[in-house]
């Protein structure tokens, strides 16, 4: 299969690809068309939007002894010996005209901030956040007496589009929309590089998705993340 065949039809009808062979293949691991993160920033795989068996014998072998493979994008049908762990529902939106601003109140992350990071993601539970994630993209931080009690930042990058992800508060900080103002910035940011904003979100969190319609964010896909477990190595 050429490159070409396996582009999906829109850049964010199978976002991860499109980045890891866009503007994020400097951070791909590749085996063939298949493509991941490295492990220390990211779960998430990538196949072509139609994958033939030598692109799932890829992905097995990029997978190396973990099991578990992650994939996100269009509905996929594994072939014969994988095994469908679980299926998480998705709704993908994207920026119909929200009020992006800057914070002044945000400060940029860096390496330095990033235990601090892990520790409220472990807290807030936004979403996969990893050593490395940071290098993905821009990260906006609100510190509160030198704490780091809200952040927002940047992960898929397709060409014209960034992903706003890893948004989260402190639960001792909540109501003061310190979130709501961080994902407005970083929207700011991506806007000023002339790209387009996007997200996804839980279809069960009816709460994030009345604020990012009432916000400017327009429903465009639904979607999902598959986990599968790989068949076994035959030696």
């Amino acid at each position: 299969m050429s490159e070409d065949s396996a582009l999906p039809s829109h850049p964010l009808d199978n976002s991860i690809y499109s980045a890891l062979i866009g503007p994020h293949a400097h951070l791909a691991q590749r085996r063939g068309n298949a493509l991941r993160y490295p492990v220390d920033m990211s779960p998430f795989m990538a196949l072509p939007q139609c994958p033939d068996d030598a692109d799932w014998a890829d992905i097995a072998a990029l997978a190396g002894p973990d099991t578990r493979v992650t994939l996100s994008g269009p509905a996929i049908e594994p072939p014969d010996g994988w095994e469908v762990v679980m299926r998480v529902p998705l709704l993908q939106f994207v920026d119909d005209g929200i009020a992006a601003a800057p914070e002044e109140e945000a400060v940029r992350l860096d390496q330095a901030d990033v235990p601090e990071m892990l520790e409220l993601a472990e807290r807030t539970k936004p979403g996969p956040f990893l050593p490395r994630t940071i290098e993905m993209g821009t990260y906006l931080g609100i510190r509160r007496n030198g704490r780091l009690v809200a952040m927002a930042g940047e992960r898929l990058h397709p060409p014209g589009w960034t992903e706003i992800s890893g948004v989260c508060t402190d639960p001792g900080w909540r109501g003061q929309r310190l979130g709501t103002r961080l994902l407005l910035a970083v929207a700011a940011g991506i806007r000023d590089r002339g790209e387009t904003s996007f997200l996804h979100v839980l279809t069960s969190n009816t709460n994030a998705i009345r604020l990012y319609e009432s916000l400017g964010f327009r429903l465009r896909l639904r979607t999902e993340n598959i986990v599968l477990t790989r068949p076994p190595v035959v030696h």
